[in-house]
Order: structure tokens, then sequence, then C-alpha cells
């Protein structure tokens, strides 16, 4: 870190070097030492930029030294430099013509959490799941070797939780088939937001616990060119014996690629060194592996258990996090105490994940049935059907992720789940809006793939009290699939029931009677549909307002009372045309609801993708705040927004 210990923003380090650096071409007349001075300032930089903006710190202060050392050493843009995931971008961002915007990170308007090819020219290919990078990557080295301008060199950083999902080999395995000059840098920091899982986690660690051995294969690497010729492939065979006893296999070399490594992926004497040598040597698919350590250079990073892999706003002094006071607990902690008191009297639940214990809750799940919660690593497809074997088998899986994560598995759900009618139970994180992540982690279309599944059972939380009922509910579903989706943040801060309670299946629930008009929501947007309707009531207009709790099946005997009843139905929902409203739009017009004159409204997100911003601010661009409500109201009834209230 540079000579000031505490920046702040009244108080920014001091970065002579950086200063100086505008694109990465600035690096590249730099002497390795200037090259460490700049990356200790950019380290600086990147914590002082995080403490204002919150975001992704953890990843990317391990990165500091490889950002550095690869933009010195490759000609970015004309190289193509793919970050896996993107979180880990923000000292790049820096690096490439962004400084001066990096503390609006994540923010309406702002740079982008992850790789952005709008963003930025240095930004080749966007990224905000993992284990894409290699595949893209090769597509770029592929598209060279075809003839495509202004494509040189391809460098991939992928991360060692990353390299856990299947995506990440099929990609190569097929680079190593077509022995395509590629370069995969292998960001091994054994720390990815969770503890790495399986066989490959134990192979890196392997591999790098006989550091001994490092001297040893290059010593008999050394000793073989010295023999006679007759002599060296014998030789050569005893070397290749002599690693693979060593390191336990040579997985990666069996696939196509030239292994280098492990480096100190913090030494940039030897990173910058091996990255030269490996540039004008390489002729086909190289992999080096660099061993990094996430949170590098700031102690409270280093400290933390997830090694401040995503933090809000903090001070830098101390590492304490800003946290706003509620009254409210989280849609994620009352799922996770919901699940875990099921499990008290239901032998039969598990749970699993894909490589989110903390974020879906399932941490606290493990402390309690630790023989009961799989993490499975990046693997959303093979943790559908895992989950899909532990329902056949007679268990009662709960299979909890992130909407955007689940998007990976749904071939899994349709053919492995949905087909053969498996009771595997999907607690859908984060359905909505989320906020400073952006369209990447937005759930927006887990309502219109799951409910168009045949004798699929699709709910969603209208707060924190539903939640609890709908875990009880999807518990005691044990003869089809079902799934309720609940959103990120805290609740409503209603009144908690003591326990769950199973809901009738495909039954709503009205809320408040009304006439004229009816509202009904499927999921957190009916708190916004009661404030629309309280806002109404001074005009004259009291809205019906009701809750569907269920997608599919739908409730056909609330949904035709409410358009009998009512002139003008609208529904709401936090997701994309095609889901609830449509299949409700679908059931009045095969009942000829429609003949009658009844005027249907849907609301749902927009035909775009919603950039990051505040979860209010996004909603509010979706058109689905209380007062979007209220206005729709009105323009189904024919009134103006302050026109008069019809008789």
């Amino acid at each position: 870190m540079p000579d000031q210990p505490n920046p702040s923003p009244e108080n920014p380090p001091r970065t002579p070097l950086l200063d100086r650096i505008e694109r990465p071409a600035d690096l590249r007349g730099l002497s390795i030492p200037e090259l460490a001075r700049a990356a200790e300032e950019l380290r600086a930089e990147t914590i002082s930029a995080v403490s204002t903006t919150g975001g992704h710190l953890g990843a990317g202060l391990g990165v500091v030294e490889l950002s550095v050392a690869i933009h010195a050493v490759f000609d970015t843009p004309r190289d193509k430099l793919i970050w896996d995931v993107g979180h880990q971008c923000y000292p790049h961002k820096i690096l490439t013509g962004r400084r001066d915007r990096i503390r609006t990170l994540r923010a309406g308007g702002g740079l982008s959490g992850f790789t952005k090819r709008a963003e930025s020219v240095y930004d080749p290919f966007g990224a905000a799941h993992s284990s894409t990078s290699i595949s893209a990557g090769l597509g770029f080295a592929v598209a060279r070797d075809l003839g495509a301008k202004d494509v040189g060199d391809v460098v991939c950083v992928i991360g060692d939780g990353s390299m856990s999902a299947g995506m990440a080999y099929e990609a190569m395995n097929n680079a190593g088939h077509l022995k395509t000059r590629l370069f995969v840098i292998l960001n091994d920091n054994e720390m990815s937001i969770a503890p790495p899982v399986g066989a490959m986690s134990s192979y890196l660690s392997r591999l790098y616990a006989g550091e001994p051995f490092q001297d040893l294969y290059a010593a008999a690497k050394s000793a073989v060119n010295l023999l006679p010729g007759p002599l060296r492939e014998g030789a050569k065979r005893a070397r290749d014996l002599v690693k693979s006893a060593a390191v336990g296999g040579r997985l990666f070399e069996d696939l196509g690629f030239s292994y280098v490594g492990p480096i100190d992926g913090h030494d940039m004497e030897q990173l910058v060194s091996i990255l030269r040598v490996a540039k004008a040597r390489a002729h086909g698919p190289v992999l080096i592996h660099a061993l990094t350590r996430k949170g590098k250079g700031y102690a409270p990073a280093e400290r933390s258990a997830d090694k401040y892999h995503g933090v809000s706003k903090f001070d830098v002094a101390t590492g304490a996090q800003a946290k706003a006071p509620s009254n409210a607990p989280s849609y994620t902690r009352v799922f996770a105490d919901s699940l875990i008191r099921q499990a008290q009297h239901d032998e039969k639940i598990v749970a699993v994940t894909a490589a989110m214990p903390d974020g879906t809750g399932l941490n606290l799940f493990a402390e309690r049935f630790p023989d009961r919660c799989f993490d499975v690593g990046i693997a959303e497809q093979h943790g559908v059907t895992f989950c899909a074997g532990l329902a056949a088998a007679g268990m009662k899986p709960f299979c909890a992720l992130y909407s955007t994560f689940l998007q990976r598995g749904y071939d899994q759900v349709v053919h492995d789940v949905a087909i053969q009618r498996l009771p595997v139970r999907f607690a859908i994180d984060r359905a909505g809006l989320v906020g400073a992540d952006g369209p990447t982690h937005a759930g927006a279309f887990d309502i219109a793939f799951l409910a168009n599944l045949p004798d699929f059972v699709v709910m969603a939380a209208a707060d924190e009290a539903e939640l609890v009922h709908m875990v009880a509910t999807a518990t005691a579903i044990d003869d089809r699939p079902s799934a309720f989706r609940f959103p990120r943040g805290e609740g409503e801060g209603v009144d908690m029931p003591e326990r769950g309670e199973v809901l009738p299946i495909g039954k709503g629930r009205v809320l408040r009677e009304g006439a004229g008009v009816a509202i009904l929501s499927f999921g957190a947007r009916l708190h916004e549909a009661l404030r629309a309707a309280e806002a109404l009531a001074p005009r004259g207009i009291r809205p019906t307002v009701a809750d569907a709790r269920f997608a599919k099946p739908l409730d056909r005997e609330l949904i035709l009372s409410l358009a009998a009843r009512h002139d003008a139905l609208i529904t709401i929902e936090e997701g994309a045309v095609g889901g609830f409203g449509s299949h409700v739009a679908q059931l009045l017009a095969e009942e000829g609801v429609f003949d009658g004159g009844l005027r249907f409204r849907s609301m749902v997100f927009p035909d775009t993708f919603i950039d990051q911003d505040s979860p209010a601010r996004m909603y509010a661009a979706a058109g689905m705040s209380a007062e979007h409500i209220e206005a729709k109201v009105l323009e189904v009834l024919g009134l103006a927004r302050f026109g008069a209230v019809r008789a």
C-alpha cells in the first residue's frame, strides 16, 4: 500500500505513478519495480473507490498485480482480455480510462459492476455469470485465425471457483482439440464466494501443496536437455511419471494445454517474465496457474470469511460496513429459518445450493443439519438433476438458487424434474429487480419459464409472512415439482406467523373489497398495489385488491369472479411478459370474458434490460411503483391522471 494507510473520500490516497497512467499502453514502458509500485497505488485506489460505492472488493484486490502485468505485456485492446464473471474487474477499469468514473460503480447511470461491451473497447466480452470466459475466448481466437480484424492474442482469467463448472471443461476440451493459440490464466485463490468444493479443489490444493516438487520438476526438465538424444525420450517419460505421482495427475496437459505453474500471482517480476515468455513462445493453448490471495493488501478483507466478496460502503480504517437500520427481516433469512423449522420435524428434507450457501441462507441450515445440506459448486445443471435423484429416492429436496442462476439449469428442470413429475422444491431467491448488480442478476424470467411447464406449482410471496406459508406448502407438495419466489432485501415488516400453514393449492385471497376495477397481484408488488388503492380512495375510486399467490395452477374461480364483478382487471407481477398476466389473459380469452367488454391490463417488466440503480428507482423505471399502479387504474377507467372522478 502507498504510504497513506487510511485514505477516505475526503482524503484520497496519493497515487503519483497511477496518475500518469491513462490507458494500458502507459504501463508498457515501466520497469518491474515501477509496475509493482503502480500495483500498490492501484490497490489503494480500488479500496478507496469501493469504500464509497460498495461492491465486489475482495476479488478485485486479489488480481491487482495480474491486471497490471497482463496490460503491461499484452497489447490490449487489440489483444482481448476476458474476465470470467467480471466482478474482479474494478482495477482493470481504473487502468482502462475509467478511473474518473470509478466512484460511480453500480450506481444509476454509472459504471457497471461487471465487464460490459457497451462501456469500453477494453471490455471485449460482458459477463456476470461464471465459467464463460474460455468459451468466449476460444471464439475470439478462432475468429482471429479465420481472419477477423483487430483480434490479436486472447487472454482469459478464470477463478478456481468458476473452474468447478462443466462449461469451463467443455471449452478447454474444445480448445485442446483445436490447438488454437489461447492463454488461460487460472486465478487460484482457494476462495471463491464460498469455500470451493469438489475434486477440482482437491486437485489444485494438492498441486501447490507440494511446492518442493516444482524445484524438482524444473531440475529434471533441465537435466533432460543435457542428455544424449537416444536417452531423452526415456528420461521424458520418467520425468512425466514423477510429475504425475507428485501432483496427482496431468489434467490440464491431458486436455491439450501447455501447463505453466503454479506461480506467485502477486510477484510482479515473476508474472511479467512468465507472461512475456508465454506470449513469445506459445503455439497452442496455454494454462498459467497463478496463486493469489483474495482481499490481498487490505487487512479487514484478508481476515473476513468471504474476503469481502460483496460489501456495502465501509470505513477504510476499520473495515466497518455501513448498514441501514431495519425493523424487518430479510426474505433470505425468513426462508432459511422457515426451512430449518420444517426440517426439525421432517428428516427427509435436504437443501441444495450452487456455490451460494450464504447468499441463499443455507449456511444457517448447514449449521443445524450439516449432513442434509449440499453445496454442489458452480454447477446449477448438476444441482437440479442431483435434486431430481434425491426426490426419486424419496427425499424432499429444496433447491435454493437465485432466479438468474436457475436459468442455467432450465433444461434439467424440464427433462429431469418436470417430465418425471418429481417433487423438487425450488426456492427462488432474488426474484425481480435486484439493484446494483443490474440486469445480469435480475430475476425477470422464472415465472414465464416455469409456469409453462405442465403440473408445476408456481408461487410468489407477497411478503415475508407469506414466504413462511409457502415454505410449509412446498414441503407438503409431494406429488409434483413446485417453486416459490421471493425478492432480495428486507420484508414489509408485517406480523409473522408462529408457524407456516399449508396453503390451498391454486387459491388466492382478496385483501381489499372494492368496485369498478380489480388489481390482482402475483408476488411482492402487492403492498404497492395496496398503497395505490389508499391513494385513490380520496378520489372516490375503491379498487378491489387481491393476492393471486399462485401463477400455476391459476385460481380460476377468483379470476373469473373478479372479471364478472368489475369493469376492469389489472394484473401485476415482477417478471417479464409471458408470465402470470399472460396466463390470466389466456384463461379470460378461453372463457369468452373479453366478449363482455372487460378491460384488461397486465403490468410486467418492459421489454428491455434495466440497468443498475437502487431497487426503488429500477421499479420506477419499470413502471411498477405505487404511483404507476395508481396511474394504470385511472387509465383503464378512462380518467386522466388529475382528471375528474367518474360518478
